[in-house]
């Protein structure tokens, strides 16, 4: 099982992203890598399950919303996206149907609308 990422440290690396950001120069690996994995750990507790499966490469990828289990290959239920993009989503900074629209969410499935999980106010 991955490490738990502490509130403290969640919260440090977004506000490292967001200063990068407000910047305009790319934030540190080590921050974008724990931010991201930070706010699905976030999902993951509001919505626990195994019916679709959140990527954000390089950086991690969790199983959520209860429902069917899938147990081999590739799940049913796919949301993919960059991490700039998901931060933005789960941050509420950016809207899931402006995400979509430009290209930058792909979902697959039934369920792979997690729009109304998000934002996640961390």
């Amino acid at each position: 099982m991955a490490r738990k990422i502490s509130t403290d440290d969640g919260r440090s690396a977004l506000s490292a992203v967001r200063a990068a950001a407000e910047a305009s120069v790319t934030p540190a690996r080590t921050d974008n890598a724990t931010a991201v994995r930070y706010l699905l750990q976030l999902l993951a507790e509001k919505a626990p399950g195994n019916s679709v499966e959140v990527r954000v490469p390089p950086f991690g990828a969790v199983q959520v919303v209860e429902g069917p289990r899938h147990t081999r290959g590739t799940p049913p239920n796919v949301v993919e996206t960059d991490p700039a993009t998901w931060i933005a989503l789960a941050t509420g900074q950016e809207q899931w149907t402006d995400a979509a629209a430009a290209g930058r969410i792909h979902a697959s499935g039934t369920r792979a609308d997690i729009s109304d999980l998000l934002p996640l106010r961390p």
